[in-house]
């Protein structure tokens, strides 16, 4: 593929090694870690999300163990494959695996890929129907074809798994055929040279990997938190010539454009230190490519399959936020059938590691792009089905604050109240209460989160809590240049919704919420408990 404008192409959507160093496409050097690990160790395991290198990452360790040293010309690499003796490769992406004929349609869909791969390294295989024996077969009779020892290279090992996070039953029925697989790597690793695994989560390592003692989890490791995704330094030394496009369409300076998208598209962390923070490279390139500030990564990352999940548990966005855990359980998350709501979360890739109290940590949302997914999903959520749909919502919403109409405003969040089910009440509500050690009053909780959730949703620049010298205000909001102070107040049985509207407005002036914003739109709101709808606002003039 020629270049366009004798520049580097981005490589959306590519997986190949192959096909970047030959297509004119940029790739950000990270041999350096594989080459760090094929000299130090044999077997690896490497946890991350959807859509963020780690195809890529099997298909350069592919094109190093398969001896291609034109394709690393100019790489860390590049010493490293002058001596280095090239070997047979057995590539599993798991994720191409079909789970929906049953387990029967699994195994059989197993034994296909299986196949695939001795065909493509001519290596004959017997027509065994058993998924773990025919493994078996194809790395004996490679290492007996060649004489050498087998390199097996598993990408995506958990997809069959993961696909059944809601169907408890299948999954581990999906986890008794994978452990079946999966152990042949250690019956077999006498006639084996080196393992790498990756996947989207460490749900299924521990039932899936129980006889392969002796994996390295790098995972969490600092000294590889930067083999998958970008850091800073890479996105602005790897794309000099997209940043400029980028900002000259966008009507910025570079500089003001690299620090939007480091609040909107960096900081994953993967390691305990929470020292390296990183670009989803999925959203980067998009980004680049649309040369528009989106929410890429969840769109690639099965927002359905998220959507029930957080449904049929009663989640909410604004319970996850700087939620404290401990090392022990960022390194050991749990399987899949157990783990907490936290711990999928977090393993998915939707919650990040950042610094919590002394030596432990905390989860929260990566990035802006992932946080206002999120809410944008959890709106979709509540208001589905019915006849004032999402997009409508939010149109009503943008223009309500663009020309400061507080009764569009107050309708709009109805709309939103009227849809969220009476159970989130006494379940998510009680749950969100315990995690954040909140004082708040469960309604008071679950009101005020789903209209921050609504709002981010919405693409709205939303803080919750903000500070000044003498409290912290409900709700600050942004957009098209008008700032929004909001104090929430809830009117329970026998108190007056107009006297808590009016405790709220007193509350923003007393406490000078505004004192930041000389132009701030102060407003308070009340919401009657008994008809779960905002019944009462007041206006600073």
């Amino acid at each position: 593929m020629e270049k366009e404008n004798n520049r580097l192409n981005l490589p959306v959507g590519i997986q190949r090694f192959e096909e970047i160093r030959k297509g004119g496409y940029v790739y950000v050097d990270k041999t350096k870690y594989l080459v760090e690990m094929i000299r130090k160790g044999k077997i690896y395991f490497l946890a991350r999300p959807r859509r963020f290198g780690k195809s890529i990452t099997v298909s350069t360790f592919e094109a190093i163990f398969a001896g291609e040293k034109g394709l690393f010309k100019g790489l860390y690499a590049e010493e490293f494959m002058k001596d280095f003796e090239a070997g047979p490769v057995v590539r599993l992406d798991m994720s191409k695996v079909e789970t929906g004929d049953g387990i029967d349609g699994l195994k059989a869909s197993i034994c296909r890929q299986v196949k695939k791969i001795a065909h493509k390294i001519k290596v004959s295989v017997d027509d065994i129907a058993s998924p773990g024996d025919i493994f078996d077969d194809l790395i004996l009779n490679a290492y007996e074809t060649y004489n050498q020892k087998v390199v097996v290279l598993i990408d995506e090992y958990d997809a069959p798994y993961t696909e059944f996070v809601n169907d408890s039953d299948m999954a581990k029925s999906v986890r008794a055929v994978l452990r079946g697989f999966y152990k042949q790597l250690k019956a077999n690793e006498e006639y084996i040279r080196f393992i790498f695994i990756t996947g989207i989560s460490k749900f299924a390592r521990f039932g899936v990997f129980s006889t392969l003692n002796n994996v390295e989890d790098i995972s969490l490791m600092p000294a590889y938190s930067e083999i998958c995704g970008y850091t800073h330094e890479e996105l602005v030394g790897s794309f000099p010539d997209y940043i400029e496009d980028t900002a000259q369409k966008m009507k910025m300076s570079a500089n003001d454009l690299v620090k939007e998208m480091r609040k909107y598209y960096n900081g994953f962390t993967f390691d305990r230190e929470c020292q390296t923070k990183l670009y989803n490279p999925f959203s980067t390139l998009r980004f680049f490519s649309n040369k528009a500030f989106d929410n890429f990564w969840i769109e690639s990352g099965q927002p359905l399959f998220l959507a029930e999940y957080m449904k049929k548990r009663d989640l909410t966005v604004e319970e996850f936020r700087n939620l404290p855990i401990s090392s022990d359980f960022a390194r050991s998350p749990g399987d899949m059938d157990e783990t907490t709501p936290q711990g999928f979360l977090h393993q998915a890739g939707y919650l990040t590691l950042r610094p919590g109290i002394s030596d432990e940590l905390s989860l929260d949302y990566p990035n802006t792009e992932v946080l206002n997914s999120m809410s944008e999903l959890l709106a979709q959520n509540i208001l589905h089905g019915r006849d004032e749909d999402y997009t409508r919502c939010r149109s009503r919403m943008l223009l309500s604050l663009m020309n400061r109409e507080c009764n569009l405003f107050m309708d709009t969040l109805n709309s939103l109240l009227a849809s969220i089910p009476y159970n989130d009440f006494t379940s998510a509500g009680k749950q969100s209460i315990l995690i954040n050690q909140s004082s708040m009053t469960v309604q008071e909780w679950l009101y005020r989160s789903n209209i921050i959730s609504f709002l981010r949703g919405c693409g709205v620049v939303t803080f919750a809590e903000m500070h000044s010298n003498l409290g912290r205000s409900d709700i600050m909001l942004s957009h098209k240049g008008n700032v929004w102070i909001i104090e929430l107040k809830v009117a329970k049985e026998g108190e007056d919704p107009a006297q808590k509207a009016e405790e709220a407005i007193r509350q923003i002036e007393e406490k000078n919420y505004a004192k930041a914003y000389p132009d701030a739109f102060c407003i308070g709101l009340a919401i009657d408990d008994a008809k779960r709808q905002i019944t009462e606002l007041r206006v600073i003039v």
